[in-house]
């Protein structure tokens, strides 16, 4: 099945001028939300391993915070997903970015009472803003034609770049607003994250009409509510018996895993070298890496095909993990192995959501969504949990050599796909 096969027949009569413009309207008002909510999220990568690493006392378990971040936006995609089936992308996506917003001021009270937990379970909420930008990608994909779809995808993640490079750099202004209002500096992030995802809350739902999943056809009020463990094992078996599917979930989830566990622990890595101040620009240019070049990597997915993008994406996401340890530490280093392993990140997560949402039947399109986010979600906060432990108990070039042999399982898995069905491999 190609990409948006399954899309067209949702169109009935209209004219192929509408769709363009529906369309058009559509991948707009994404851009206008991906902005604030990326720049949220963005500005509490930047100091979310400094604050629980100072509210602990140390680093072993300082990837606690990026953890329950990340497993928030897990458990929230599986809920989202099936919300959205039953009433639409808009309300979905906007109740999702409200509940991240209320969980980044939750974090921000925990970080200034220095109540650890409370912290953690702001944290959990604050990850269902990233969820909905996450799938706000997807939602660029409904209304798209079918040779388009990477195109579409790539759109939305490009246009985080702004928000998420603004996020970082907004970190040292964000600091002082917060030792301004009299709280700890580091909380300062938090409290301008839950107004950014506010905004995008808003953007959502003054914009997004009309909803694509209603242009579709798609909503259905009668859809089966939520049930995470029946949904997931639905969806895991479709995702199963699809070999460009499985090939698709891995992508995404290894990219994922291998970006977050070396990024999480970089701040404290400069820190511990005496460049903890270099290291939001560090986030920053990693962040550009991530997004940046997505309409180059979205036209040369749909040109050259996704297994072939995907390869590419796994030896970039190698280039950056082995940049950051092949000489020590040397800033320089530093900045260039994470423009890449954001690239890497980058290649992987279009490619295969495009080879994902591609190769599954449209009636299970919007619940497999939510399962590979789920997955996608849950294995970078194992890497962000387990980050701290390696670092501090082994090192840091440990924990980016380790990212390094994932890219190479990635690698081989594209080779051996493209082996296996040389005809479907793009």
């Amino acid at each position: 099945m190609t990409v948006g096969a399954d899309i067209s027949t949702g169109f009935g009569s209209l004219e192929p001028s509408e769709r363009a413009r529906l369309q058009h309207r559509t991948l707009w008002s994404l851009r206008f939300a991906q902005v604030p909510g990326q720049a949220a999220v963005a500005g509490m990568v930047a100091v979310v391993s400094l604050l629980a690493s100072d509210m602990l006392g140390s680093d072993r378990l300082a990837g606690l915070g990026s953890a329950s971040f990340t497993l928030g936006a897990a458990a929230t995609s599986i809920p989202l997903a099936a919300y959205m089936r039953r009433r639409g992308r808009r309300p979905g996506l906007a109740r999702a970015l409200l509940l991240g917003s209320l969980g980044a001021g939750v974090a921000a009270l925990g970080g200034e009472t220095r109540l650890f937990p409370i912290f953690l379970l702001g944290m959990v909420a604050f990850g269902a803003g990233q969820a909905a930008t996450l799938q706000q990608r997807y939602v660029a994909a409904d209304l798209a034609e079918p040779e388009h779809a990477g195109t579409a995808i790539a759109a939305i993640v490009w246009v985080g770049t702004l928000g998420a490079v603004f996020g970082p750099l907004l970190t040292p202004a964000a600091k002082a607003l917060g030792r301004g209002i009299g709280l700890d500096e580091l909380v300062g992030p938090f409290v301008v994250g839950a107004v950014l995802l506010a905004i995008a809350a808003v953007v959502v739902t003054v914009r997004l009409r009309p909803d694509p999943l209603e242009v579709l056809g798609a909503v259905d009020p009668d859809a089966q509510r939520v049930r995470p463990l029946q949904q997931i094992r639905t969806s895991s078996s479709v995702i199963a018996s699809s070999a460009g599917a499985r090939l698709g979930l891995a992508a995404m989830a290894i990219s994922q895993a291998a970006m977050v566990g070396v990024m999480t622990m970089t701040p404290p890595h400069m820190k511990d070298h005496d460049h903890g101040d270099l290291s939001a620009y560090v986030i920053a240019l990693h962040i550009v890496g991530m997004y940046g070049l997505a309409p180059v990597v979205g036209r040369f997915t749909d040109r050259v095909g996704t297994n072939q993008a995907i390869r590419l994406g796994a030896v970039v996401l190698g280039l950056g993990t082995v940049s950051t340890v092949m000489a020590g530490y040397v800033p320089a280093l530093m900045f260039v192995g994470l423009f890449f392993l954001g690239l890497g990140w980058n290649i992987g997560l279009i490619a295969g959501s495009t080879l994902l949402t591609g190769s599954v039947p449209a009636a299970a399109k919007v619940e497999v969504q939510g399962t590979a986010d789920l997955t996608m979600s849950v294995c970078g906060a194992t890497a962000a949990f387990g980050s701290g432990f390696v670092k501090e108990s082994f090192g840091f070039h440990l924990l980016a050599n380790g990212a390094a042999v994932l890219a190479g399982c990635l690698l081989v898995a594209a080779w051996v796909a493209a082996a296996r069905a040389p005809s479907t491999a793009s």
